[in-house]
């Protein structure tokens, strides 16, 4: 017999006493099994807040930028690390560019860093002479929150819920998949949102928002998860369609997977005779924008990786190098594209390096590499670079210097 499913229209083919009973068994079962340990939603003094309780939110804000994509406990430290290095909104604002995607480095996506960083400014602007770390002064309404860079509906909601215990919805991944089940949801999520959303506002509790939407993320995170739910333990098992009809595993409907297009990089790793290594700093528009990297670039047709390297430095940076052995190949699949890097030692010949296609170059001891923002496939890269050096290999390079 195939299953009739029920599929959400509106959000509103919910009685006013079934939200009433999933908003309760909900909030009993986080109360007891709930995440109440996130620091970024706890006060100064580490205790949680009471019901009403407004807290700073730029903590919050922070995490949830940084959550976009990424889970928790990747998260944790690399939020750790911005809190010291930025304690507060105005420390933020007051940062370079390199200071900031320096502390991102790793975490990906950094177009997230650059916008958190311009978010910063222009709240530094609200602020004024204000007290930053006063809750009462930032900005407490969705349209105001959305209107800053990078921040959507769902970060927005989650600022607004967590900080102030404002009604707000919120739609992240976990939710998603919480209300996809629970409905039988026959659409992937991307075609979803304006069903999943209303639903989600429909069930949010408008007198403890900030616990129910913690609820309903915990409930996504550690039970309802994308693989092997645990639906013993869900409050709202009696409720949800595919559970009881036993099509947990078919759900949430994932849409058609896309083969994602490789391309061959030939990376060069150039060295002058005073030992230094060639960088240059990408143009901040476009994808990984504003971070350092080592030159190269795609492989042509019937193109050696050598000749690749050879061409691709001719063109950014106007130089002539003596392309010597392999150091790595390593590969890095981003959502859009998987990358192949093949990463060569080389020597400077001739030409003064000029940024063609990037915003400007340094030429820099290997030993300070790591004190510039570096995309995670060149950090790689200077891993294995340092371990090369650290055997004493200078005199294997083509370089004709040594140590």
């Amino acid at each position: 017999m195939k299953l009739k499913r029920k599929v959400v229209s509106s959000g509103c083919f919910l009685t006013t006493e079934k939200v009433r009973d999933l908003r309760s068994s909900l909030l009993n079962w986080f109360s007891e099994n709930g995440r109440h340990d996130i620091p970024w939603k706890l006060k100064q003094d580490g205790n949680p807040p009471e019901s009403g309780e407004a807290i700073c939110p730029y903590s919050i804000w922070i995490a949830e930028v940084m959550l976009q994509q990424t889970q928790l406990k990747v998260v944790l430290p690399y939020w750790k690390k911005w809190m010291t290095t930025f304690p507060t909104v105005i420390d933020l604002a007051n940062a370079s560019e390199k200071e900031v995607l320096l502390v991102w480095q790793g975490l990906g996506y950094y177009s997230r860093a650059r916008r958190i960083h311009e978010t910063a400014r222009q709240l530094s602007e609200l602020l004024g002479h204000k007290d930053s770390l006063d809750p009462l002064v930032w900005p407490r309404d969705l349209e105001t929150w959305i209107s800053f860079p990078g921040i959507g509906r769902t970060t927005a909601g989650s600022i607004l819920s967590s900080a102030f215990d404002f009604p707000a919805a919120l739609l992240d991944g976990n939710v998603k998949r919480v209300l996809g089940r629970f409905t039988a949801n026959p659409k992937p999520e991307e075609d979803s949102q304006v069903e999943l959303w209303a639903l989600s506002e429909q069930l949010l509790d408008r007198q403890n928002p900030r616990s129910f939407n913690q609820a309903l993320m915990d409930l996504g995170a550690m039970v309802c998860k994308p693989r092997n739910p645990i639906c013993s333990n869900c409050p709202w098992s009696g409720h949800c369609v595919v559970y009881s009809s036993n099509q947990v595993t078919h759900f949430p409907v994932k849409s058609a997977g896309k083969n994602l297009p490789l391309q061959v990089i030939g990376i060069g790793i150039v060295f002058n005779q005073a030992g230094q290594v060639l960088i240059d700093q990408r143009l901040n528009e476009g994808f990984l924008g504003g971070m350092w990297e080592f030159p190269g670039g795609k492989q042509e047709p019937n193109e050696t990786i050598k000749e690749t390297i050879e061409r691709e430095l001719r063109e950014e940076l106007a130089i002539e190098v003596k392309v010597g052995e392999q150091l790595i190949t390593l590969e890095h699949k981003y959502s859009h594209k998987k990358l192949a890097f093949i990463v060569h030692l080389c020597e400077w010949i001739s030409g003064e390096p000029k940024p063609l296609e990037s915003q400007r170059f340094l030429w820099v001891q290997p030993s300070d590499l790591m004190d510039y923002p570096f995309p995670a496939a060149n950090t790689k890269m200077i891993s294995a670079l340092h371990k090369f050096l650290q055997k004493g290999n200078f005199n294997d390079l083509p370089l004709g210097f040594s140590q």
